[in-house]
């Protein structure tokens, strides 16, 4: 029996998310079943982080067991020829019976994206959220480092999340402008339910000048979030990739950079116990 490993990719705007439920299209049925198919028999899929419904990813990673002798090759190939045009496996890797998509992560990646101008977007509608107003992404990146750290997110984390603790550790977050694009990119170890849009949802209340830079430390310290800002819609986030120890030998956009903790930080976030964005 081997293990494998994916890289896929995916709109996730015709999902109801990754996670398989009674009542919709999922991205783990779609992909499992297109996985099956090539290896001849059922197979189980476990994910890096299960994206909410609506959210896209640039490289989800999942793994399964299969004793079908099958090239890389084929596998990619061979499951992205039964998916829909929305979804694709990248690549696909033989690793070792150690390997874990969600155990073995030592962080995840988001990137949040934001056109602000006075017309709604048509070409990239799917992809980013719509701001009328043109925003201070100057601000909004000085009030986002108040995050960084280990810290207890409750004033991001949504009432629905089961996670048994909110203390996660935020290694980075940048706010950049690209045009009349703001783009949001964020890496920690793992994430609280929704906690990278309710995080950009307050942002964009900095960057409005509805409040100040020092906004996100009150709400930080404050814990409540009924104080925060709204959810941020679901279009405009992207699941970038975990990421893992180099001694995996994977892709490098799935591999951890030089200085990464390989330890969990004072309060672990248990990855069992993670409910994903």
């Amino acid at each position: 029996m081997a293990r494998i490993a994916l890289g896929i990719e995916y709109d996730g705007t015709d999902f109801l998310g990754w996670q398989t439920l009674a009542h919709g299209p999922s991205l783990e049925d779609a992909v499992a079943a297109a996985v099956a198919f090539v290896a001849d028999h059922p197979v189980s899929l476990t994910c890096a982080g299960r994206t909410d419904s609506g959210v896209h990813a640039r490289c989800q990673v999942a793994h399964f067991d299969s004793d079908a002798a099958r090239s890389p090759r084929a596998w990619a190939l061979g499951a992205t020829a039964r998916l829909p045009p929305t979804v694709a496996v990248r690549w696909a890797q033989g690793v070792p019976e150690s390997f874990h998509a969600r155990y073995s992560a030592l962080a995840r990646r988001y990137r949040y994206s934001i056109v602000d101008r006075p017309v709604r977007p048509a070409l990239d509608a799917r992809f980013v959220t719509w701001e009328r107003h043109r925003l201070d992404a100057d601000a909004m990146h000085a009030a986002a480092q108040a995050l960084v750290g280990e810290h207890d997110f409750s004033a991001f984390r949504t009432v629905a999340c089961q996670a048994r603790h909110p203390w996660r550790r935020l290694d980075e977050i940048t706010v950049s402008r690209e045009g009349e694009r703001v783009v949001i990119e964020v890496e920690a170890n793992a994430f609280l339910h929704h906690m990278v849009r309710n995080i950009v949802g307050s942002l964009l209340a900095v960057g409005r000048g509805e409040r100040p830079v020092g906004w996100i430390a009150e709400l930080l310290a404050g814990r409540d979030r009924a104080r925060a800002g709204p959810t941020a819609p679901a279009a405009g986030l992207v699941f970038l990739g975990p990421r893992y120890p180099a001694a995996f030998g994977l892709p490098a956009e799935v591999t951890a950079r030089p200085g990464t903790p390989e330890r969990p930080p004072v309060r672990p976030a248990d990855p069992s116990d993670e409910d994903d964005e």
